[in-house]
């Protein structure tokens, strides 16, 4: 993963995206929540590779294993 994926503070403003060009991670995320599949990505997008597809969903799965504090917990607290 962190070859494929950046975060530059000059390219997209810092956002995470794929080493080597200006597309965000979230786009390519977005886009196969959205319906698009892998293979649609690459005929739309021909400079990447499926293995860089694969980092972007790598990439949110990590973020997605951050620890969390349910709302609901946090209420109780108060």
């Amino acid at each position: 993963m962190d070859k494929r994926i950046v975060i530059d503070p000059k390219v997209c403003h810092g956002q995470a995206c794929i080493k080597g060009t200006r597309i965000p991670v979230h786009q390519i995320l977005g886009m196969l929540a959205h319906g698009d599949t892998i293979e649609e990505l690459l005929k739309e997008y021909p400079s990447l590779t499926r293995e860089d597809i694969l980092a972007c969903l790598d990439y949110a799965a990590s973020l997605a294993e951050e620890q969390v504090t349910p709302l609901e917990v946090l209420s109780s607290e108060v």
